[in-house]
Formats: C-alpha cells, sequence, structure tokens
C-alpha cells in the first residue's frame, strides 16, 4: 500500500479503556478464535466463493482501503457482493439497490459477504468486534473527541451495526448518501466513540452475542417472506 498517496489520518492523544485488554489480551483471544473458526468458515466460504463467482462476471472478493488500528489503513477483503466498479457510483448502498448481486443480496443480509474477515483478524488488521471501519473520506474527518475510535481495532461487528443492521432500509432510494452522512453516520460515529471509551471483555461478549441473535432474525426474515411468497403463488 503506498502510504504516502493516502490523506493523513488523526490521531489520538488520550486514554482508553482497559488499554491491557484492548491492546493484548483481546488480539489473543481474537487471534486463537479466529484460527479455531477457520477451518468451519473456509468450508462455508467455498460454495459462496463459487456462487460468487458464477452468479456474476468478476473477482470473488472485494478489497477497499479503510481507516484502521492506530491510524494505518487497510485494505478489507469481503465477497463481491455488488456488480464490478459499483463503489465509482456511490459509496453507499441504497433500498432495492440494483449494484447489488443476486448471491450479494442474500449474502448481505446473513453478514456472509464479511466471512473473509477472518483473514483480516489473524493479519491483525481487524477484532471480532470493534467500529466498523469507514472509508477514509469520512475517518479523515474525525473530530478530536472521534479520533478514538481509530485506537481500537475496527471490527466485523459493533453496537452500531447491530442497532443498524437493516441501514440500506433507512437510507431509502432516493439520495441514499445524503441520508446516511445526514441521518446515520452521526449516530454511528457516537456509538463508536462510546465503544472505544468503554471497551472491556464483558462488551465484547455481549456485542459478539447480540450480533448472532440479529443475524439469525434476519434469517427467520428472509424465510418468512419467502414462505409468504410461496403461499401466495401456491
Amino acid at each position: 500500500m503506498a502510504k504516502q498517496q493516502l490523506p493523513e489520518m488523526p490521531r489520538w492523544d488520550g486514554p482508553l479503556s482497559h488499554p491491557f485488554y484492548s491492546h493484548v489480551v483481546k488480539r489473543v483471544i481474537d487471534f486463537l478464535l479466529a484460527l479455531i473458526l477457520l477451518i468451519p468458515g473456509c468450508i462455508i466460504m467455498l460454495p459462496l466463493a463459487i456462487w460468487v463467482k458464477l452468479d456474476s462476471p468478476g473477482p470473488v472478493f472485494y478489497k477497499a482501503v479503510r481507516g484502521g488500528y492506530h491510524n494505518q489503513p487497510f485494505y478489507i477483503l469481503k465477497f463481491r457482493s455488488m456488480v464490478v466498479d459499483a463503489d465509482k457510483s456511490g459509496g453507499c448502498t441504497a433500498l432495492n439497490d440494483n449494484r447489488v448481486t443476486r448471491a450479494g443480496k442474500v449474502m448481505r443480509r446473513l453478514k456472509l459477504d464479511e466471512l473473509p474477515q477472518l483473514f483480516n483478524i489473524i493479519k491483525g488488521d481487524m477484532s471480532f468486534v470493534g467500529p466498523r471501519p469507514e472509508l477514509l473520506l469520512y475517518t479523515t474527518q474525525y473530530t478530536k473527541e472521534q479520533e478514538c475510535i481509530l485506537w481500537v481495532r475496527p471490527g466485523i461487528t459493533d453496537r452500531s451495526s447491530i442497532v443498524y443492521i437493516a441501514q440500506d432500509e433507512l437510507v431509502g432510494e432516493t439520495d441514499p448518501v445524503a441520508n446516511f452522512e445526514k441521518y446515520i453516520l452521526p449516530e454511528k460515529n457516537r456509538l463508536r466513540v462510546e465503544y472505544a471509551m468503554h471497551q472491556s471483555f464483558g462488551l465484547d461478549v455481549g456485542l459478539f452475542f447480540e450480533t448472532i441473535g440479529g443475524v439469525f432474525g434476519k434469517a427467520k426474515k428472509m424465510a418468512d417472506e419467502k414462505a409468504g411468497k410461496d403461499n401466495q403463488h401456491g
């Protein structure tokens, strides 16, 4: 990554809660848990990779730069859930966004597109629980209060991911980027700051299981919607 070509990221010089847990204990837990989940994760990821490749033209994985730990940009890894070059027409996914592929619609609702981030965790770029990493467009605009977000490892899930688990529905179909920046981003950043300043083992465990519950809830909703459509056509 050519760091000199990327904008300078903000720095944080204030205190954080439980620094030893945040910097040492949590990293050990993340690394060991990611290794344990890697084999079953790869078993799930293999058919997903084939599905992505057969479903639409383009690469299996999507890589994009995000603001990361200790203000270092990194490449986040996901299964590609949109058509190639979709990010060139806007970084926010709208309701009923026609850039999302058929496979992407299912993976996004069940968070399966995030599975490759196990490799980000093993590498040390991410954690299971932590502030969702944002585009550099937004991280470079953090206020002094918000700079602490970049001083804990970004995660696959956090409180904002749970609160805005249906973000595409909230931003709507008309001008989703403006709606995201006006109505969602400020609250997301507030929740990220709250997490960074109160990070603890108990909080992480709670958010981890809340996320699992939220994903299962969305899976049930999808099954109910499908059953309803089948009954209508039956």
